[in-house]
């Protein structure tokens, strides 16, 4: 394996502009991926994600938030820590409209550059790739309960 991306695809019955607020506000980050969230669509907004009862923190900067077909961020700084001279993984969700619908891309690169020992970065690899196994099809779901109510 090379561990270099993860990438993830669905397709969404839901407009790119309700899938942007989806994927880049903390009340809807909180229902389909973390316990809680801070941050601001903004580019160089400095946030948190936050798993458990405050167990898990993790910043993240968002790198690029283009209103309605991307948002990405940068994540899993050393010593948890936001740091723009280190190394830390992206995270992009590219949207692109197809039919009456949205064809959601996510993207995470960055782990090879992340200097890890080859055990450390495999484990982090399979890690985030059951992550996203497990979310995306929970944004999938989010968005569809999201869209049957409004």
């Amino acid at each position: 394996m090379e561990y270099g991306s993860i990438e993830r695809e669905i397709h969404v019955d839901a407009s790119p502009e309700v899938v942007f607020e989806v994927v880049s506000r903390p009340e809807h980050i909180s229902q389909w991926w973390t316990d809680d969230a801070d941050v601001e669509a903004t580019p160089g907004a400095v946030g948190e994600l936050v798993w458990g009862d405050r167990a898990e923190v993790v910043p993240i900067t968002v790198v690029k938030a283009e209103p309605p077909r991307l948002f990405a961020f940068r994540w899993c700084y050393p010593d948890g820590k936001v740091d723009d001279s280190a190394d830390s993984l992206l995270v992009t969700f590219e949207l692109t409209p197809s039919g009456t619908g949205t064809r959601i891309r996510l993207v995470e690169t960055g782990f090879r550059e992340m200097g890890w020992a080859a055990a450390k970065l495999e484990e982090q690899y399979r890690q985030h790739v059951a992550g996203w196994d497990k979310f995306v099809p929970r944004l999938g779901d989010y968005l569809a309960r999201l869209v049957a109510t409004s």
